[in-house]
C-alpha cells in the first residue's frame, strides 16, 4: 500500500477500527488476531488499530476466549451480548464501541483475508467514504452464492445500489458515516441499507476469498430470509407500491373479466361458466389479497415494536470494564 494511505491517517490512536462478530469462532480467534496484528505491522500501524470483538452470546467458549486474547493485547477489547441477535445488531454494537478513524468491519473465520485491509484503506485514501470488497474465488457452498445474487438483485430494486457493486460483509468505513450509520435505532439493522441511505461515494476492490479456517458457516436459509425482510420492510416503501400496483392490476382484470361475461351472456344465452375457472380466479385473488395483508402485517409489526422500544442489543460484559448485574 503506498505510504500516503496510512500518512493520510490523522495522528492519534487508533487510528483503524476493527469490528468482528463472533459466533462459534473460539478456535479461530487466536489466529485472527495474530493475522491481523501482522498485517497492520505492515502498513506502518502497530499501534494504531483497535480490534473489537462482539460476542454475539455464541455457545461455544468464545468469551472466555476474548477475554484471555484482550487480556494479552492491548488492542484487542471485547463486548459480550445477552442474547444473540444476528450478525447486523452486533455489528452496531462494535460501531458503537469503535474509536477508529477509519472502521472496518470483517468475519470472524478467517474467509476474510486481514492482509486486504491495507487495500481498503488506500481506497479510502482517495477520498471515498466506504469501500466494499469483491470476492475473486467465493468459497461459499452454492445456495449460499445464489442467496447472495438474489439479494444483490433486491438491494439493487429497492436501495438503488449500482449494479456493479457486491454487498459484502467485508468493508471499510470513514468515521462520519459511522456516525450517521449509528444514529439507526430500530430493532432491525440491516447495515448496507444504512450505508447506502447515508452516502453514494462508495467503491470496491477485489480480493481473494479463503476457505474457512475451521468449522461451518453458522448462515442458514432461515437467516438469509430474514436479512431479505429487513431490506425490503425496514429500508424500502417499494413492496408496498408492489401490493398498490396488484390491487390496481386485479381490478383491471376484474372489470375486464366482467364485461366478457356480460358480452358472452348477451351473444350467447347458453354459455356457462367453467367450475375450474372460476376457481383458479377465486384462488388467485385470495392469493394475492393473502400476500399483501402479510406485507402490510409485516409493516406494522416492525413499527409496532420499534414504538414499544425493542432494543437492538443489550451488553452485558466489556472486557475494560466491571461485569453488569443483569
Amino acid at each position: 500500500m503506498p505510504n500516503n494511505a496510512v500518512n493520510s491517517l490523522t495522528s492519534g490512536s487508533p487510528a483503524v477500527s476493527i469490528v468482528v462478530p463472533v459466533y462459534r469462532s473460539a478456535q479461530i480467534l487466536p489466529t485472527l488476531v495474530e493475522e491481523t496484528r501482522q498485517a497492520m505491522q505492515s502498513l506502518g500501524l502497530e499501534n494504531r488499530f483497535e480490534i473489537v470483538f462482539v460476542n454475539d452470546a455464541s455457545p461455544d467458549n468464545s468469551w472466555e476466549t476474548i477475554r484471555t486474547i484482550a487480556a494479552q493485547h492491548s488492542f484487542v477489547r471485547g463486548l459480550r451480548l445477552r442474547k444473540n441477535v444476528g450478525q447486523h445488531n452486533a455489528l452496531m454494537a462494535g460501531l458503537r464501541q469503535s474509536r477508529g478513524e477509519l472502521v472496518v468491519l470483517m468475519d470472524d473465520d478467517l474467509q476474510h483475508p486481514p492482509q486486504a485491509i491495507g487495500a481498503m484503506i488506500d481506497a479510502l485514501s482517495k477520498g471515498f467514504d466506504v469501500c466494499y470488497t469483491r470476492y475473486r474465488n467465493r468459497q461459499h457452498a452454492t445456495w449460499k452464492r445464489l442467496g447472495s445474487r438474489f439479494n444483490d438483485a433486491v438491494a439493487s430494486l429497492l436501495l438503488d445500489k449500482p449494479r456493479n457493486l457486491y454487498l459484502s460483509s467485508f468493508k471499510a468505513m470513514r468515521r462520519p458515516v459511522v456516525d450517521e450509520v449509528i444514529k439507526y435505532d430500530g430493532p432491525f439493522t440491516y447495515l448496507d441499507g444504512l450505508i447506502l441511505g447515508v452516502t453514494g461515494s462508495i467503491t470496491s476492490v477485489d480480493i481473494e476469498h479463503r476457505s474457512r479456517l475451521e468449522g461451518a458457516s453458522n448462515y442458514t436459509v432461515r437467516k438469509l430470509i430474514s436479512l431479505w425482510l429487513k431490506m425490503a420492510t425496514s429500508f424500502s416503501v417499494a413492496p408496498l407500491r408492489l401490493a398498490t400496483y396488484l390491487g390496481f392490476l386485479l381490478s383491471g382484470i376484474s372489470v375486464l373479466m366482467i364485461l366478457f361475461v356480460v358480452v358472452s351472456r348477451l351473444t350467447h344465452p347458453d354459455f356457462a361458466p367453467g367450475w375450474a375457472s372460476l376457481m383458479a380466479a377465486i384462488l388467485l385473488i385470495g392469493g394475492i389479497q393473502t400476500f399483501c395483508i402479510g406485507l402490510i402485517g409485516e409493516y406494522l409489526g416492525r413499527t409496532y415494536l420499534k414504538i414499544n422500544g425493542k432494543p437492538q442489543y443489550s451488553i452485558a460484559e466489556v472486557t475494560d470494564q466491571p461485569v453488569q448485574a443483569p
